[in-house]
């Protein structure tokens, strides 16, 4: 019985891993859409891909912040098997549900403060504060506002640093320069998407795993749970995520060639760099500060700050409605089971 209830919150958890790059592809191509140099299409294919090959090169050290850095494991197996599994299946169902709502309002929130949101609502009524990593909480906490501060600062300086360099070449020859080096651009941003995404899932599940049926094993990140989890992110990715590419792509400022380059570079770079700290930064908080920090170039009036002022209330809500949904959701799945037992 255990064994059915740890593969079916396993797969749960990969189902999460794909509504993940499904809610986020807008992130790895909305700008390369927008700009018009690759068809949706292609864009999907393409940001799939480079989510996929980041399983070699992209580390685990999200993934132990994610399995260790949240929730103290030690306390969470020592409570039994059982209370793993309510915890990890809450938490994901917290953030499922939250993604799939800021889906369809067409709101690019994140997935990584979502599932982190999840993870501390489910865990409150097991195991009590005391079971929170309060340091981990405040890394992830602290990166809300820097990342997209970092984001917005690199694509700033990326901006006018290509615009110096082109200065005296003509329009036409500046566009078709970035437009092929936009494709290395978004291949960068999906590759950073992949490296930080991935990696929260491959953390939930070893916590289920060392959790439970081997609980006698010392915690640690497989080469399976590192495939599978890559795999899953970029089908998801694959399949898109439209309402939110026009949100990112149209709704928030009018890009070129040149400044989707600049967003995409400024914001990968930004979070490859912190998912090798092991910081799980949300990609949609860094490639959104990145796209700002483009427009602003064009002076404050070329960003639309309504629609900024929209994805900042979904950012501040994102983790207190997650770790509500799970809460709602232990409670419920607890009354369940003891219904079934």
């Amino acid at each position: 019985m255990l064994l059915f209830a740890v593969i079916f919150i396993v797969a749960v958890a990969l189902i999460f891993d794909f509504i993940n790059g499904f809610h986020d592809a807008a992130n790895s191509i909305a700008t390369v859409v927008s700009t018009r140099v690759l068809s949706p299409n292609l864009a999907v294919a393409w940001a799939a891909f480079f989510n996929f090959i980041a399983a070699f090169g992209g580390g685990v050290q999200v993934a132990n912040t994610v399995g260790k850095g949240i929730i103290d494991f030690e306390m969470l197996r020592a409570a039994g098997p059982s209370a793993v599994l309510m915890v990890i299946f809450s938490a994901l169902m917290g953030a499922i549900v939250w993604n799939l709502l800021t889906w369809w309002w067409g709101l690019p929130s994140s997935s990584s403060h979502a599932l982190a949101g999840g993870m501390i609502g489910a865990t409150v009524p097991v195991l009590g504060f005391k079971g929170l990593v309060g340091s981990g909480i405040a890394k992830i906490a602290a990166f809300i506002v820097l990342s997209p501060l970092i984001g917005l600062v690199l694509g700033t300086v990326m901006m006018l640093g290509s615009i110096w360099t082109v200065h005296k070449q003509t329009p036409l020859k500046v566009d078709a320069w970035f437009r092929r080096l936009q494709l290395v651009s978004s291949a960068i941003f999906s590759f950073s998407h992949g490296t930080n995404d991935a990696q929260k899932v491959m953390g939930i599940i070893a916590v289920v795993l060392f959790g439970t049926i081997w609980k006698d094993r010392p915690f640690h990140i497989d080469w399976w749970m590192i495939i599978s989890c890559h795999t899953a992110i970029a089908l998801g990715t694959f399949f898109g995520g439209w309402r939110i590419v026009r949100t990112m792509g149209h709704s928030l400022t009018k890009l070129a060639p040149i400044g989707g380059f600049c967003a995409e570079t400024g914001g990968g770079v930004t979070i490859i760099a912190l998912a090798k700290l092991g910081i799980p930064v949300s990609t949609t908080h860094t490639i959104t500060g990145a796209i700002v920090g483009v427009g602003t170039t064009k002076g404050w009036q070329a960003v639309r700050w309504g629609t900024a002022g929209r994805i900042l209330w979904a950012w501040v809500f994102t983790i207190p409605a997650a770790a509500l949904v799970a809460v709602i959701v232990y409670g419920i799945t607890k009354v369940l089971v003891g219904l079934v037992g």
